[in-house]
């Protein structure tokens, strides 16, 4: 188990490298971009599926998050991390994307009402029953099955359970990521364990950490199409010939 001394000196390194690189996106560097965009790219995909609940919208979502940013990057003053400052940028295209589609919830309201209602239980999919223990569901159809239970959560419950239970970052860093206090964290994820039925993510823990995959071919497909936009926009400078 890594030690308090050891994860400060991860995070500590981890922080350098990111300023690092960040500074040679700043100069145009392309091998720095594409760095960036693959170690966030999981990351901002499942933040924005949190919100959209749609594939194809969440990649649009990441794929313009990185235009933005990468073309923008004199609005990143470092106060926060760069991936943090990614999300945020990522979190609000979403929820604006949605606003357009409908009238969004107050969040606050929605967070003060909670999950009280002890029949919530009875929204969710029949198919969210534990499975038995010598079930033979295949993996993929669990993934499935836990993917749709997910998107049924309230969206402000969904959000903090993808952060800290698919994604594994700690309270800190989650309410750091959504601009929450750690309480307000430590709520929502109850509340959303909670809806999703403990005994059914225990049964399925197996499974969790593949939910909403972005990585191989499709990670690095991101970062040839944010690298060719940032080329066209001369953000990235192409040797010439």
């Amino acid at each position: 188990m890594m030690s308090i001394v050891q994860s400060s000196q991860h995070d500590t390194e981890h922080d350098r490298s990111e300023a690092s690189l960040v500074e040679q996106a700043r100069r145009g560097g392309e091998d720095a971009i594409r760095l960036l965009i693959k170690a966030n790219n999981q990351r901002l995909f499942r933040v924005a599926w949190g919100v959209v609940r749609n594939d194809a919208e969440a990649e649009d979502v990441v794929q313009e998050t990185y235009v933005r940013a990468f073309t923008h990057l004199d609005g990143f003053l470092g106060t926060a991390r760069f991936s943090t400052w990614l999300t945020r940028i990522a979190l609000n295209d979403a929820i604006g994307r949605v606003r357009k589609r409908r009238t969004m919830t107050d969040l606050e309201a929605l967070d003060d009402a909670g999950i009280a209602d002890p029949g919530l239980a009875s929204h969710l999919p029949l198919s969210l029953n534990p499975l038995p223990a010598d079930s033979e569901v295949d993996r993929t159809e669990m993934r499935t099955l836990l993917e749709h239970a997910i998107s049924e959560l309230p969206e402000v419950f969904r959000l903090v359970f993808i952060m800290r239970d698919i994604e594994g970052l700690s309270v800190a860093e989650t309410a750091q990521h959504l601009d929450l206090k750690p309480e307000t964290v430590k709520t929502r994820l109850h509340r959303a364990r909670r809806a999703l039925r403990l005994a059914l993510s225990e049964q399925l823990s197996g499974a969790i950490t593949d939910i909403l995959p972005f990585d191989g071919a499709r990670c690095d497909n991101m970062a040839d199409k944010v690298v060719a936009r940032l080329c066209t926009n001369g953000v990235i400078q192409q040797p010439k010939a």
